[in-house]
């Protein structure tokens, strides 16, 4: 169980009136811990084994490594971020080139082409949120200066994005030397591009999915239209969805989804559509709609479908939203995990967005970024809500996930709400 922050704000404005889904809101009450509501992969649970071996639940096909070395979003993880590390050269290590290559394009390591381009045509694909490395070697820097930008670079950088890799154990420190012999022989003037979109800086960006909103495009759009059945369904209680919301879900939940997350005071947090379904469902049909279920996502679509093309309008200026706002906000800029990053090292635009990181397109916060979700993931082949989509980030970052309804998640979820009021609802997205 984790703890949501005290809410003890005078009022919150009325959200909507005559819908459950959307009931009115007085002070919110200060929350109690808060138990998760979600599918047992994904409240980012520990097991632990007979020898004290610790192991993480998460999805299928996700690593189980347990980074709790490093610190994560919980609001009571209050671990200062990792001391800068100055450090020399060790002696006692030949540097090899060819193994320096290898590990430079490790995916299990990194790679580092996922942000430098360097020649060679197994160079695929390569990203630009780095500067072009394919001519470093014609620099002659030394080699104990790039020892130092491998270990750590925020010693000469302090707003670098790129991580500590010695500082947090990533690399060796035999490994960084090894990365030094090459990056010394990577001398100009580059070979010919067989292929443009080789280079991320020529790379063509995609046109993009076509019409989300077409069920023949958009296999979670069929998905939402199956929710009906689950809608008129009556649950343990013998009552339904559509015997509260009357009309049908297209007119009773016209707008709801523009409203939220925002702060329910019954809950003393603020809370998702996908969060409230997981209480609300239970609570008056007696059918459990837990976070990250098939059963949550298909109903969350059906609603959020109901709003498509109305400008979102969640409640920014209430004390209770501005003070989980701000919240939300410190969340995006705190770095966690080994590698040490943070939300905004990939989505603003005075670091990685609009730049490519490997061959995903760093999509920029200032444009928006959450009205599209739910969405259908090309490369999965699964509808992924805004959480899931959090918890994937954790892993490679090398942080511990919280649950998918942890109010640190869902006040993240509203800061990033917020660039998207006035513009159109369109979901269910797609996005590889």
């Amino acid at each position: 169980m984790r703890s949501a922050p005290p809410l003890r704000w005078a009022a919150v404005a009325v959200l909507a009136t005559g819908c459950t889904l959307a009931a009115s809101e007085s002070a919110p009450v200060a929350s109690s811990a808060w138990t998760s509501r979600a599918i047992p992969e994904a409240r980012g649970e520990m097991r632990v084994g007979p020898d004290g071996t610790r192991t993480a639940v998460r999805y299928k096909g996700w690593t189980t490594r347990d980074f709790g070395a490093f610190r994560t979003y919980a609001y009571d993880d209050a671990r200062p971020e990792p001391a800068v590390q100055k450090t020399a050269m060790p002696g006692g290590f030949a540097g090899d080139a060819k193994k320096g290559r290898a590990l430079f394009l490790d995916r299990q390591k990194a790679p580092c082409t996922g942000c430098h381009l360097v020649p060679g045509d197994d160079v695929w694909p390569a990203g630009s949120v780095g500067p072009d490395l394919s001519t470093l070697g014609d620099r002659r820097l030394p080699d104990a200066y790039l020892y130092q930008q491998l270990w750590d670079p925020r010693v000469t950088f302090p707003a670098t994005v790129m991580p500590p890799w010695g500082a947090q154990g990533i690399f060796t420190p035999e490994e960084i030397i090894h990365l030094v012999a090459y990056l010394q022989t990577l001398h100009g003037p580059p070979p010919p591009e067989k292929d443009a979109d080789r280079n991320p800086f020529t790379r063509r960006r995609s046109a993009g999915f076509g019409d989300n909103l077409d069920p023949t495009n958009n296999p979670a759009v069929i998905r939402a239209e199956e929710a009906q059945a689950l809608w008129n369904a009556r649950g343990p209680k013998g009552k339904a969805c559509a015997d509260c919301h009357a009309g049908g879900s297209k007119t009773a939940m016209r707008g709801v989804a523009t409203r939220y997350p925002r702060v329910v005071a019954e809950h003393g947090r603020v809370m998702s559509l996908e969060d409230f379904l997981g209480v609300h469902g239970e609570a008056t049909t007696g059918r459990a709609l837990p976070l990250e279920s098939d059963a949550n996502l298909d109903v969350t679509l059906l609603i959020k479908m109901a709003s498509d093309g109305m400008p979102v309008a969640v409640d920014t200026a209430s004390p209770a939203a501005r003070a989980a706002i701000e919240r939300g906000k410190a969340t995006f800029y705190r770095r966690v995990g080994q590698r040490n990053h943070a939300c905004a090292d990939c989505h603003t635009p005075e670091r990685g967005a609009n730049k490519f990181l490997g061959g995903r397109w760093l999509a920029d916060v200032t444009e928006g970024l959450t009205r599209h979700f739910p969405t259908w993931r090309t490369d999965r082949n699964e509808v992924w809500d805004m959480r899931k989509r959090f918890q994937w980030c954790m892993t490679p970052l090398g942080a511990n996930m919280l649950a998918a309804d942890a109010v640190e998640y869902a006040e993240l979820e509203l800061f990033l709400t917020t660039f998207d009021v006035g513009k159109p609802v369109t979901a269910p997205g797609i996005r590889h």
